[in-house]
């Protein structure tokens, strides 16, 4: 007899098409193998006391404080584990019961409801300002083309290309200054034809220079500010581009200034949810999300952002995450941002693990590399 543990649903699938398994069973099956878990937090305590018996009787379970079954808080946080099939059975007992478990068995059959995306891009990163914090993704003129060149041989779906430093403590600059430093390298983009070979990203919240680069085969608006000006919301619609909205703590040059959050997932998440709203209320129909690692967040923020990604696949956008040698590396060990790639590495695949579809990097050929390491690992 030989026993082994398998560790992920994608070994479980794999596992039971070996062993020749109905495929009308295996989701069914797989979804017994699940398990997820969710804190639910000011939770009422007679709402606690249901939860926890109604997930008792569909094999899951609820952890909450003691003395929650005498009522001794009016409201209490819990723990919820239950497979994908407790959790469907569970979320309709819910939907009749008193003390807001309604609400908690919608917002928990959203979560249900979501997948991962089968697909993974990488987007290289292209800087044409002589100030970005890692200078070797600094480029002007005919050097950036080459460079751009370069990553779509190394294998990048998207390249990100801006001209304004967004690094903590910068300050902006003039639009014509942004232009000046934008316009030689979207002429050569265009004269080269680069956006038939590869997706073009313009980084930058400032319209003319958005204008300019969508009227130059760019397809994607990545916007720091999270779509705050409705011009480029509108130029976003006009050109059918696909905008990221990132989520950021003040400005540039105050976001590290001690970020605060009360809870740092649904503050992001409503954030997201009222830009989501603005974005298709002016008609743009792709959205990207970002949860802007190091954009006005601490390291634990960062940290619990990366390890709590699959929260926000309730909101059924993409998910992009760009940690690529950001000091929140440093600050767990300290390393020059030079030596910072094998950190980024290991907080991309965390990312991908927990629902990132689009990762924001320096270092292109290395991961690609660890993608088609990581997909051969979750290959079914």
């Amino acid at each position: 007899m030989l026993l082994t543990k398998l560790s992920s649903t994608g070994e479980i699938k794999h596992y039971l098409k070996e062993l020749g398994v109905d495929g009308g069973g295996i989701p069914i099956l797989t979804s017994k193998a699940r398990v997820h878990r969710f804190k639910i937090e000011n939770l009422h305590v007679g709402a606690a006391n249901i939860l926890k018996q109604d997930a008792l009787s569909v094999g899951a379970d609820l952890a909450v404080p003691k003395g929650t079954v005498t009522a001794q808080r009016s409201h209490v946080n819990a723990l919820l584990m239950a497979t994908t099939k407790q959790l469907d059975l569970l979320t309709k007992k819910e939907l009749a019961q008193p003390f807001g478990l309604r609400q908690v068995a919608l917002e928990l059959q959203r979560h249900l409801n979501v997948h991962k995306c089968d697909t993974v891009k990488i987007m290289g990163i292209i800087n044409a300002n002589d100030d970005s914090f890692y200078k070797q993704s600094r480029f002007s003129g005919s050097s950036a083309l080459g460079k751009i060149f370069n990553m779509i041989d190394e294998g990048a779906d998207i390249i990100d290309i801006g001209a304004v430093s967004s690094r903590p403590g910068s300050t902006g600059i003039s639009t014509d200054e942004e232009m000046a430093r934008m316009q030689p390298i979207v002429d050569a983009i265009a004269a080269e034809g680069v956006h038939e070979k590869v997706r073009l990203s313009i980084d930058s919240y400032t319209p003319r220079v958005v204008d300019y680069a969508l009227n130059n085969g760019f397809h994607v608006v990545n916007d720091i500010t999270g779509l705050v000006n409705d011009e480029i919301c509108r130029l976003c619609a006009s050109y059918k581009a696909t905008a990221v909205i990132m989520h950021m703590q003040g400005t540039p040059m105050t976001m590290q200034e001690h970020p605060q959050y009360d809870n740092v997932l649904p503050e992001v998440s409503d954030f997201f949810a009222t830009r989501i709203e603005k974005a298709e209320r002016f008609g743009i129909k792709d959205i990207v999300l970002d949860v802007g690692i190091g954009f006005g967040k601490t390291l634990q923020h960062n940290l619990e952002l990366i390890r709590s990604l699959e929260h926000f696949l309730h909101l059924n956008k993409a998910l992009l995450v760009g940690a690529s040698r950001k000091s929140m590396i440093s600050h767990i060990m300290p390393t020059p941002v030079e030596e910072r790639l094998s950190g980024t590495l290991a907080l991309h695949l965390k990312a991908l693990e927990n629902g990132a579809s689009i990762l924001r990097v320096h270092d292109v050929k290395e991961h690609v590399q660890a993608l088609k390491v990581y997909e051969a690992l979750q290959a079914l």
